[in-house]
């Protein structure tokens, strides 16, 4: 089956797979996949240290390069090959607005009102969803250093202001699914299912139920 979208995005907190699933799904369309560049943020190892001290130097940086690359990508001919990636832009606004105090906050505003209009909206976003815990065992499995004494309280809070987020987006199609009891990566069912949902997907929010959850 050909991919109906020409560019996916594939969204949600931290530890709910992103990567893998984007990586599984250009694979399986022989698509351009793009992924966020988490480790070269110099910041980024001292912001879990110390949140309040490093936000705005970690938000800025992942403001900034997020843009570039952005920008790099979409100067291709986006129509020659379908495009899957694990980030959307606008996302960046999402964790700002929990790290960042009202005087960086404000700042912070003022470079994205500059970038935002200037990055290509997707076609689709995938939203993923998972349970706390089930986030935090993800977390521990993938075992990156920075992420060894990961903040619960901040993954709670960052998965709360992800769902009001995503409550209120419309400005593309949007695909939620809830990961906590499925595995796109491991169990091949999961991922067909998937990919059959993908050819149906219509205008405005629709919520993904695996089969064998269907009553």
């Amino acid at each position: 089956m050909e991919l109906k979208q020409r560019y996916i995005v594939v969204e949600g907190p931290i530890g709910v797979g992103k990567t893998a699933l984007t990586r599984a799904l250009a694979k399986h369309f022989a698509a351009r996949s793009v992924f966020e560049i988490i480790e070269e943020n110099p910041f980024l190892a001292s912001f879990y240290q110390d949140r309040n001290k490093y936000a705005f130097q970690t938000q800025l940086f992942f403001l900034l390069s997020r843009f570039k690359q952005q920008q790099e990508l979409f100067q291709q001919d986006l129509f020659s090959q379908a495009t899957v990636s694990d980030y959307l832009f606008a996302k960046d606004r999402i964790f700002a607005s929990i790290t960042l105090d009202p005087n960086e906050l404000a700042l912070y505003e003022r470079v994205y009102q500059h970038l935002g209009p200037r990055v290509m909206k997707p076609d689709l976003v995938i939203y993923l969803q998972a349970r706390l815990d089930v986030l935090l065992a993800r977390i521990r499995k993938r075992g990156r250093d920075f992420e060894r004494k990961f903040d619960a309280e901040y993954l709670a809070e960052l998965s709360r202001t992800y769902n009001d987020f995503f409550h209120r987006y419309d400005e593309t199609p949007l695909l939620v699914i809830n990961t906590s009891d499925i595995d796109f990566v491991e169990s091949d069912r999961d991922f067909e299912e998937l990919i059959r949902a993908l050819g149906s997907i219509k205008a405005g929010t629709q919520y993904y139920q695996p089969l064998g959850t269907r009553a």
